[in-house]
């Protein structure tokens, strides 16, 4: 069953100047890619980590398009740094997150992202072991949030969703989580649609197809995730107000290996 919390105060994303849309939907890689937080804080006999890897998306909206380049790595003492970036004209952005693994539970240390060009926004979320509060950066305004065990940032939940499913590899049901982003933490549910074969610029691929749920009947959001390639993110479609923003995996590889298609 999944996870319940108690709720949270709604909240309703605020878009950008339509110019800047595709750079904004860039960001959605971080939003889309959704996790699932477990009870679990004590480690099982033969868990997997988490292995290094790198990745290219395209991210397409409004007849343009703008490469998104992925990392994820881990230094020597087990700790993992993920960044993701893009730039398109005069404007782009940079974000990394920090965290270390407990057994099969990811525990974020920071968050940070920074808009440049013309876009010059940052935003930061930071972790202390101990506190009972998380801090966040906003608008140029720091913000005091609520922690219970669980909550994550918007990119280490994305890394969240794949270690559970790398350890658990054929989980059926609907997934909730919790993330702290801006001046809330905001709690959101994922729901399993089936399998599904698609075809990418490196063939066709087995994957898992899940929905988030909107409050707002007008947002969609569907991801596809390749439990071949460690439940690597293949495809995201968002769309909002008829709208369709669309980030699609063109190649990459995990601990040093080119991916290649199932099939």
């Amino acid at each position: 069953m999944a996870m319940q919390y108690p709720p949270q105060a709604s909240t309703t994303d605020r878009s950008w100047p339509n110019r800047f849309r595709l750079l904004a939907a860039a960001t959605l890689l971080s939003l889309l890619a959704i996790v699932c937080t477990t009870n679990s804080a004590i480690a099982q006999p033969q868990e997997l980590a988490l292995k290094p890897y790198s990745a290219q998306y395209t991210t397409t909206a409004r007849g343009m398009s703008l490469t998104l380049t992925r990392e994820l790595n881990r230094d020597a003492q087990g700790t993992y740094t993920l960044t993701n970036g893009g730039k398109i004209l005069v404007a782009g952005f940079h974000e990394v997150a920090v965290f270390d693994l407990d057994g099969q539970r990811i525990i974020p240390q920071s968050y940070v992202y920074q808009g440049t060009g013309l876009v010059n926004r940052r935003r930061e979320v930071h972790f202390t072991p101990g506190e009972d509060t998380i801090r966040s950066l906003y608008k140029k305004k720091w913000y005091d949030l609520p922690f219970s065990e669980g909550t994550l940032d918007r990119m280490s939940q994305q890394e969240q969703l794949r270690l559970f499913l790398v350890n658990d590899p054929t989980p059926r049901e609907d997934l909730q989580f919790r993330i702290a982003d801006g001046r809330r933490v905001k709690d959101y549910e994922l729901v399993y649609v089936g399998e599904e074969v698609l075809d990418t610029p490196l063939g066709k691929v087995d994957t898992l197809h899940f929905k988030r749920l909107h409050d707002d009947p007008d947002r969609k959001s569907d991801t596809w995730l390749a439990p071949g390639w460690d439940y690597m993110m293949v495809k995201t479609v968002h769309i909002e107000d008829g709208k369709p923003v669309e980030v699609t995996l063109q190649n990459g590889a995990i601990d040093g290996q080119a991916l290649r298609a199932d099939r």
